[in-house]
């Protein structure tokens, strides 16, 4: 496999993280699961996925009639995804890892068609900075900050309900997963994994002092147990990207 042909691979699945995660408002995740098929949010985020994926195989230099069947198949597979998906109910952790599934394997299916062209020279539209390791650098970031944090948020979704967080500042708890991810992302892929041990004892110092009541207790168990899998999570898809990065 080429570095060009590898590139668009990981172009498609950057596409799709910006699309389903990024630019996917939570308005829009509502009214698709209220007005299925008849939802204009639906029409709305495969719209948006279509010209992404259009745009950004046609920037990279495949060709026009090839890149808008490829966006085609990519926009017509999510509206049928995203629309059977809408009437799912309960278990949203089995439907959420089925979902995302299915839309790498059609976005694998788009890049093996795609492959099956001489793309060798269309390799100079990169231009030397569009790499495979820019790209995989870019991908795991996006996925340790918004996908990662709708994945852990649904995991702990059975116990968030029997916990008091009056006092706390809205959606906090949140962006301090998100800003731990990166700084944890970071040293996994500088190799400093001993500044990840500083920094969840700055955070235990901060949060686990006061475990006088029952509410507090249970709030830091709660918060305990969300950093711990913050925390894991985050460590697997550094030394993953890792792993790749050294293979590259």
């Amino acid at each position: 496999m080429s570095d060009f042909e590898l590139s668009i691979l990981l172009t498609l699945l950057l596409v799709h993280v910006i699309g389903d995660f990024v630019l996917q408002s939570d308005a829009w995740a509502k009214e698709k699961a209220q007005r299925h098929a008849r939802a204009h949010a639906l029409y709305y985020h495969v719209g948006l996925h279509t010209l992404m994926t259009f745009a950004a195989t046609l920037a990279l230099g495949v060709e026009l009639g090839q890149s808008l069947i490829g966006a085609g198949v990519v926009g017509g597979s999510h509206w049928l995804i995203d629309t059977l998906k809408s009437y799912t109910r309960g278990c949203p952790i089995r439907y959420f890892v089925i979902d995302q599934t299915i839309h790498v394997v059609v976005l694998t299916a788009v890049w093996a068609w795609l492959a099956g062209f001489d793309l060798t020279v269309l390799g100079d539209h990169l231009h030397g900075w569009i790499t495979p390791r820019l790209l995989v650098m870019a991908l795991t970031y996006l996925i340790a900050l918004k996908p990662l944090s709708i994945l852990i948020a649904m995991i702990m979704a059975r116990w968030s309900r029997d916990v008091d967080t009056g006092g706390t500042l809205a959606d906090a708890g949140a962006r301090i997963g998100m800003l731990e991810r990166f700084l944890i992302l970071t040293f996994v892929l500088s190799d400093q994994l001993a500044a990840i041990g500083f920094l969840l004892t700055a955070k235990s110092v901060l949060r686990f002092g006061d475990l006088r009541r029952d509410r507090d207790r249970k709030l830091t168990e709660y918060v305990l147990l969300g950093t711990m899998l913050s925390v894991s999570m985050t460590l697997m898809l550094g030394l993953t990207a890792r792993y790749l990065l050294a293979h590259l």
